[in-house]
C-alpha cells in the first residue's frame, strides 16, 4: 500500500500541535540537570518555572507559548517508500484544516515581507525543505514552527578559509548579540562549509539533533564543547536573568566547499519545539521528537 495524501495531511496537522504543546523530553532533562550546576538562584527558580510550564501545557494541552510561529517542514522520503501522494498540497490542504479546527486558535502570524500584512497564509506557505534516504521504505516529517526567538537571531557571514578559531570567535559575536532575545536556554545550531543555502541548513538541522547526542567528527566536538562553555561563560542566564545557563548545546556540522566559507548559526529558544512521525505504506504513523 502507499502513502497517501490523507496520511500527510493528517501528519500536518498532528505534528504542528504537537510541536506547540509539548518540550521534548531531552530539552526537559537538561534544564533538570542545569538547574544541579547551576550557581544562580535566580536563574535556578527560572528553570524551575520552565520545567513547571512545560508539565502544565501537557496536563491542560495548551501551548507552551502564544508564539506559534509559522509552520517550518523538513520532509525525508525514503528511497523504497510507496507513494501516492502530492506532498507540497498536501501539507498546504493539512496545515488549512488545522488553522480552521486548532484549539486554541493559532495567532495571525504568517508576514507579508513585502506589504506587512499579517495573517495564516501567504507565498510558500507551508515552509518546507525536502531530502532524501537511501534504502528507507517511510516518510519522514519533521515539524519545527519558526518564531521570533528561534528566528530573529540567526546570522550567517562569508569567510575566506577561515581558521578554526576565526569561526568560533564568529559564533561567539552572534551570541553576543542575540543575548537573552531569544528566549534562553536556548540550543545553538552552526552549519560551516558548503554554500550559502546549504551552510543555513546545516546550522537548522542541527538544532534538532537530539541534546546530548555525540558529535561523530573530534573536531566538532571538542568545537561543541568549547563553544558551550563560552556562550555560558557570557552570563545572560534563563530568560536573561543571569547565571551559569544560557545554551543547553552548541550542535555542529559541516559540508565540503569551496574556498570561500560560509558559516550559519541559528536558534531554538528554551521550548525546542519539534515534533517528528514516520508514515510507513501500511497505515502506520510512528511518533517522536
Amino acid at each position: 500500500m502507499p502513502i497517501t495524501d490523507e496520511m500527510i495531511r493528517n501528519a500536518t496537522k498532528e505534528l504542528y500541535s504537537r510541536a506547540l504543546r509539548k518540550v521534548p523530553e531531552d530539552a526537559k532533562e537538561a534544564i533538570a540537570a542545569a538547574m544541579e550546576t547551576e550557581t544562580s538562584e535566580t536563574a535556578r527558580q527560572t528553570l524551575l518555572l520552565q520545567l513547571r510550564s512545560a508539565e502544565l501545557s501537557e496536563q491542560t494541552d495548551r501551548f507552551v507559548c502564544s508564539d506559534s510561529g509559522v509552520p517550518t517542514y523538513f520532509v525525508k522520503v525514503g528511497s523504497k517508500a510507496a507513494l501516492d501522494c502530492d506532498f507540497k498540497m498536501a501539507i498546504r490542504e493539512g496545515y488549512e484544516e488545522l488553522v480552521e479546527t486548532i484549539e486554541p486558535p493559532l495567532l495571525k502570524h504568517v508576514t507579508n515581507p513585502l506589504t506587512l500584512e499579517r495573517g495564516y497564509h501567504g507565498k510558500d506557505m507551508p515552509l518546507v525543505s525536502y531530502d532524501f534516504e537511501s534504502g528507507a521504505d517511510y516518510v519522514e516529517m519533521t515539524c519545527s514552527p519558526k518564531a521570533l526567538g528561534s528566528g530573529r537571531w540567526a546570522s550567517l557571514e562569508l569567510f575566506t578559509f577561515p581558521s578554526l578559531e576565526q569561526i568560533e570567535t564568529y559564533v561567539l559575536d552572534v551570541a553576543i548579540k542575540a543575548g537573552a532575545q531569544h528566549c534562553p536556554p536556548v540550543i545553538m545550531g552552526v552549519g560551516i562549509g558548503g554554500s550559502f543555502d546549504y551552510c543555513a541548513g546545516l546550522a537548522k538541522k542541527q538544532t534538532l539533533r537530539p541534546i546530548g547526542q555525540k558529535n561523530p567528527e573530534p573536531v566538532l566536538a571538542a568545537m561543541e564543547e568549547r563553544l558551550t562553555k563560552a556562550v555560558n561563560s557570557l552570563g545572560y542566564g534563563p530568560m536573561g536573568t543571569g547565571g551559569d545557563t544560557t545554551v543547553l548545546a552548541v550542535h555542529v556540522d559541516y559540508a565540503s566547499g569551496h574556498g570561500f566559507t560560509p558559516v550559519a548559526v541559528c536558534f531554538n529558544c528554551w521550548i525546542n519545539r519539534r515534533a517528528k512521525a514516520r508514515l510507513w505504506g501500511d497505515g502506520r504513523v510512528e511518533w517522536s521528537e
